[in-house]
């Protein structure tokens, strides 16, 4: 995997594990990766990344 360093404003006060996992579901969500792999890019199994979507308006059905 690459690494991407983003410089987000403090002001968002963003936690970095749930930017990490909002742009898997995003990711998962357009058909870039496979649930397999946004799992694997938020560093959760793939049960628990398919139930962390919902929390993003994401579902399994999306792609």
């Amino acid at each position: 995997m690459n690494d991407i360093n983003l410089q987000i404003p403090a002001k968002l006060a963003l936690d970095p594990k749930d930017t990490v996992n909002f742009l898997s579901a995003k990711l998962f969500e357009s058909g870039r990766l496979s649930l397999a792999e946004a799992a694997e890019l938020s560093g959760l199994s793939k049960v628990d990344f398919a139930r962390t979507i919902a929390d993003y308006d994401v579902t399994l059905g999306s792609n």
